[in-house]
């Protein structure tokens, strides 16, 4: 296993690489950091190159500069990469807001794509950005300032995070390592990082949209895992309605990992891992 910083449009970004075989990426959704893949990996590393990362702000990576976009995160993976010395082609998954991000990655650099694989991904299937995204994205700054300025993210952030994953999986419990987790969350970088992905959030799903039509995914498998809780009412039909409706859009298989909440990584890290083994 490998740990360390690379610098990626001059920003340090948490990376780590383990395994050996063909490569796949693994990108964590909104507030995600490294450790929420722990109990995916050991099931890939035996077949796989795994790598994942910290996006800016989240985990160990420092703050970007600038708002994210569906473009930039899509440059980010492929630097990632390109800085672990690994060029050819590379399965990418992207769980909930990050599906946004590999399918971006897949369709600017077809030709580093093996295969693609959206986890419970998000989906807008007509999006419209929101005015003033400059003056959005002052305010998500601002509020993530004000916030540490009180201690809020380090009284809080941990709980706050622990709480919403036991709130997203079936278990009902946060896998995540207690000291990671409060190394990671009780930082005003990680606050601001998550606002500032929430606010640009239509934005980036809107610029998405636009790809689309200008650029074709290559010819490589996509898989669309849906997490299905087993719950039988109207919200799960319509998650699991959506996410068959994305595979639909991208011409992918569609499964579903069950019973798994939205963190299905934690539920059944074994369908995860399937998912991508199968994919390339």
């Amino acid at each position: 296993m490998t740990e360390r910083f690379v610098r990626v449009d001059g920003r340090p970004l948490h990376v780590r690489r383990e395994g050996a075989g063909p490569v796949c990426l693994l990108s964590g959704g909104l507030g995600s950091s490294w450790f929420d893949w722990d109990l995916v990996v050991p099931l890939l590393t035996p077949y796989r190159t795994v790598v994942r990362f910290d996006r800016p702000g989240f985990g160990l990576s420092a703050p970007a500069p600038d708002p994210p976009t569906a473009a930039g995160e899509a440059r980010r993976i492929l630097g990632v990469l390109d800085a672990l010395g690994l060029p050819g082609a590379c399965t990418v998954a992207g769980h909930s807001l990050a599906a946004f991000h590999v399918e971006a990655f897949a369709r600017l650099y077809p030709a580093r794509t093996a295969g693609l694989v959206l986890l419970d991904g998000s989906f807008e299937p007509d999006p419209e950005p929101l005015p003033a995204p400059e003056l959005r994205d002052l305010a998500a700054r601002g509020l993530a300032a004000g916030a540490t300025a009180v201690a809020g993210p380090y009284l809080l952030g941990p709980a706050a995070r622990r709480l919403v994953a036991r709130a997203n999986t079936v278990c009902g419990e946060d896998l995540a390592p207690v000291e990671l987790v409060r190394r990671s969350y009780r930082t005003g970088r990680a606050l601001r990082a998550l606002l500032r992905e929430n606010s640009a959030y239509l934005d980036v799903a809107a610029e998405l949209a636009e790809l689309r039509v200008l650029a074709p995914l290559p010819d490589a498998p996509v898989t669309v895992l849906a997490a299905d809780d087993g719950r039988d009412d109207p919200r799960t039909h319509r998650r699991l309605a959506r996410q068959r409706a994305l595979a639909g859009l991208l011409g992918g298989e569609f499964r579903t990992a069950a019973p798994a909440g939205h963190l299905l990584m934690f539920d059944r890290p074994d369908s995860v891992a399937r998912a991508v083994l199968d994919c390339a």
